[in-house]
């Protein structure tokens, strides 16, 4: 490709409303067109890599067995009313009316339409296992779209989905696709970790995400490096210390006043925080109408995970009361505790079973109660970790080690649903006793663009992009400096040819421009390697060539050019 025909331009200057990098330098590679807030469109550079990271993902695919199709993107909202799944996406769900007023769904996923197609192709334990997958546009209403094709409201995905007729057989698949996604990151020059997850909306068990770690990203894990436990932060568990052991004392109430705070109570009583119960408290839509508050009980040295929280009580809904709705309820914010109250739903920390003689609010204001034991003095609908992990804390697994956290962005997604999907959609089978039995199901989703943004996140400089070989839109950046002289043109010409016809790419500058430009470009779009041509290397018969990843250039014989290119690709993962 000659670069004065390709369609983009490049630029100098920053763009303002990019914060990371891989935005900023897509904007100014000209490899990306902002059409609206989340919705980009993709030019000839971005395209090209994109479809090297599709290709990528169809061969792992396909060698794992899986067999590619196409759904639809419109479906029928009764669709997604049958799972639950309207109401737990939400304001996320893209819907439109036909013109019979029937509501469809712009598709963000497709699990319940691929169900529906198992159920009419797929009858008997003879028709599974069948791992299926299309790689096609997805739809999600973003509320705060951000970071170029990180965060998108209009996106590409490989979606795959696993059909087994049991448990056993789920697993199977679900460590098939687990490592098949690890040779895909790996092919495309990323480093991903895999690291336990929440599944969301998209519902199931078990999940895992995969991070690319980078202190950009909006994704926070917690990690060890003693053991290799990995968890995002909304899922990770800890070690939680327990108090000293004691013997229940009796409750005895002590005056506390101005103390509204945590810190401020562990300060007047002279004890450590993990001796005091925190109450948060929360609301949510009554079942007749209005709104109910619930008390959260946590240990007060820890924090409340609302993710963790939301599952614990089977599902969302949940959100911080407001002033009024604690007032109404006859709460006494900083002085609250669970002790005592009646027609109130409580939700406790298990951390409240670690140690004994608590310090709690008395449920009167400027008062505490010492001496709170749980379950002696209060009870709990639901008792659960809901805790929020943090660095320092002890690993779940090797509680000797802390953990310690780290930022990063989510380059995939793996989920065991089970069989929830098939009970409610009919997606049902024979089973080898004759029975009948639901199917179960796993999903797995890559986001294309997001994955491109995150390979930018990891190899890029000041000066721009430093593409990986298997991914880059070219692999040899081709520069004629006076491209205007015969001499250097025929010479450009010349190597352009015989890298092409040995399966090389180029991208070939002959604009006239300045070597400053030329030189500036072919560093901003990081293509793998740089073959230089201009007046001085003609006269001597040679061509410079550099690893955009290095500082070195080196001038090798014309007639060993292409022979070095290819030697410096090999070396660089082609």
């Amino acid at each position: 490709m000659r670069l004065s025909r390709l369609f983009g331009k490049t630029h100098r200057e920053d763009p303002a409303e990019a914060e990371l990098a891989s935005h900023r330098l897509m904007l100014r590679a000209g490899m990306i067109h902002q059409v609206g807030a989340g919705i980009y469109g993709y030019l000839p550079l971005a395209w090209r890599s994109l479809r090297k990271i599709e290709q990528i993902i169809r061969e792992e695919m396909d060698a794992a067995g899986g067999q590619e199709l196409r759904m639809s993107v419109l479906q029928p909202r009764e669709l997604w009313d049958a799972t639950g799944r309207t109401e737990a996406f939400g304001d996320d769900l893209f819907t439109l009316r036909d013109r019979r007023d029937r509501v469809l769904v712009v598709a963000p996923t497709h699990e319940e339409e691929l169900a529906t197609m198992v159920r009419a192709n797929a009858s008997s334990y003879r028709d599974l296992p069948k791992l299926l997958y299309q790689i096609h546009t997805k739809f999600r209403d973003e509320p705060r779209p951000r970071g170029g094709l990180l965060r998108v409201r209009e996106f590409d995905m490989k979606d795959a989905y696993s059909f087994d007729a049991d448990e056993g057989g789920l697993d199977l698949s679900y460590e098939r696709m687990a490592e098949a996604y690890h040779a895909i990151y790996r092919r495309a020059g990323m480093d991903a970790i895999q690291v336990e997850a929440d599944s969301g909306a998209i519902g199931g068990k078990d999940s895992h995400e995969f991070i690319m770690l980078a202190d950009s990203g909006e994704d926070t894990v917690v990690v060890c490096e003693g053991c290799g436990y990995a968890a995002n932060i909304e899922r990770a568990a800890f070690t939680k210390v327990p108090n000293p052991p004691e013997d229940p004392l009796e409750l005895e109430e002590v005056p506390t006043p101005g103390v509204r705070t945590i810190a401020d109570l562990a300060r007047h009583l002279s004890v450590p925080e993990s001796r005091t119960i925190k109450a948060v408290f929360y609301a949510r839509e009554g079942e007749e109408g209005g709104t109910d508050v619930v008390v959260v009980a946590i240990r007060g040295d820890l924090d409340v995970n609302d993710v963790k929280l939301a599952r614990a009580v089977g599902g969302g809904g949940l959100r911080l009361a407001s002033p009024a709705e604690v007032e109404a309820a006859g709460l006494v914010a900083g002085s609250a505790s669970p002790i005592g109250l009646g027609g109130l739903s409580v939700i406790a920390d298990d951390s409240l079973r670690l140690g004994a003689n608590l310090v709690a609010g008395a449920n009167r204001e400027g008062h505490h109660l010492l001496n709170a034991n749980f379950p002696r003095d209060f009870g709990a609908d639901v008792v659960a970790d809901i805790a929020l992990a943090r660095a320092g804390y002890g690993c779940p697994v090797c509680p000797d080690r802390e953990l310690a956290e780290r930022r990063g962005i989510e380059v995939g997604h793996i989920f065991k649903l089970g069989t929830g999907y098939g009970e409610a959609l009919g997606a049902v089978f024979s089973a080898e006793d004759g029975g009948q039995r639901p199917v179960t199901m796993g999903c797995y989703g890559i986001g294309l663009g997001r994955m491109l943004a995150a390979v930018i996140e990891q190899h890029h400089d000041e000066r721009g992009i430093i593409f990986p070989v298997s991914v880059a839109p070219y692999h040899v950046h081709l520069a004629a400096l006076n491209s205007h002289r015969p001499e250097v043109a025929e010479a450009a010409e010349a190597l352009e040819s015989e890298l092409c016809a040995r399966g090389v790419e180029v991208l070939f500058d002959d604009r006239r421009e300045s070597a400053g430009v030329k030189l500036n470009d072919a560093d901003l779009i990081g293509l793998p390697v740089r073959a230089l041509v201009s007046p001085r290397s003609v006269a001597a018969g040679a061509v410079e060539i550099r690893a955009r990843s290095g500082d070195e250039a080196s001038s090798v014989p014309a007639a060993e050019a292409a022979d070095a290119i290819e030697a410096m690709l090999s070396d660089l993962g082609r």
